[in-house]
């Protein structure tokens, strides 16, 4: 007796929830979010070399959740931060480390002229160099300036063995350390706010054009 009202509720479930299903279809409503939201991807990354630099360009696709776009239209910046770091590869020993910088990107929108500020800083320490803002009049104009690194300097060409192999190491990701602390609280275990890439990519410098 038990086994079949196990069984005739299981039943019972099932058409309830096939008949939830047709009703939301029918009256075109969209369908409940089920899957996360497109990861982010690096869909281009290419090094080339300048007279005596080794210059990276990028391409990342990503996208913004509500919730940081919320945030940023209430006068929340956001920081998106690129690393590049370019080892040597030593079979004896641990891979050597020859080069290592970052860029930062603060976002941020302006309500009064509802304009949006983008301020690009690179180095070691980009908190403490010079910065270059540059202003958009739309979000998906400053995410496209964002998405996109051109002919940036990650290393010395004279500290580079052009017959060794090399390994460059690619990050990308919205730093949420550097939200005002109670929003750092509140994002912790929240995939909205979980924008981050990265790549591994072997190279030598002899061939690099």
């Amino acid at each position: 007796m038990t086994a079949f009202i196990t069984h005739w509720w299981k039943s019972a479930r099932l058409d309830r929830l096939a008949l939830f299903a047709l009703a939301w279809l029918a009256l075109g409503l969209p369908a409940p979010a089920l899957a996360q939201a497109a990861q982010p991807e690096v869909k281009l990354l290419q090094l080339e070399r300048s007279a005596d630099s080794l210059l990276l360009s990028a391409n990342i696709e990503f996208q913004l959740s509500a919730a940081v776009e919320d945030a940023l239209l209430k006068g929340v910046p956001v920081i998106f931060v690129a690393e590049a770091e370019v080892l040597r590869e030593r079979w004896y020993w641990a891979d050597k480390r020859l080069a290592s910088t970052v860029r930062q990107m603060r976002l941020s929108h302006h309500p009064m002229t509802r304009r949006w500020r983008l301020s690009l800083s690179s180095g070691e320490n980009p908190a403490s160099g010079a910065a270059l803002n540059l202003n958009f009049e739309s979000l998906a104009e400053a995410l496209a300036t964002i998405s996109r690194l051109s002919s940036w300097r990650i290393a010395d060409w004279a500290e580079l063995e052009p017959d060794a192999r090399h390994q460059l190491q690619f990050r990308f990701r919205l730093d949420v350390g550097q939200l005002p602390r109670p929003m750092q609280i509140g994002t912790l275990g929240q995939n909205d706010w979980n924008i981050s890439v990265s790549v591994t990519q072997k190279f030598v410098p002899g061939e690099i054009r």
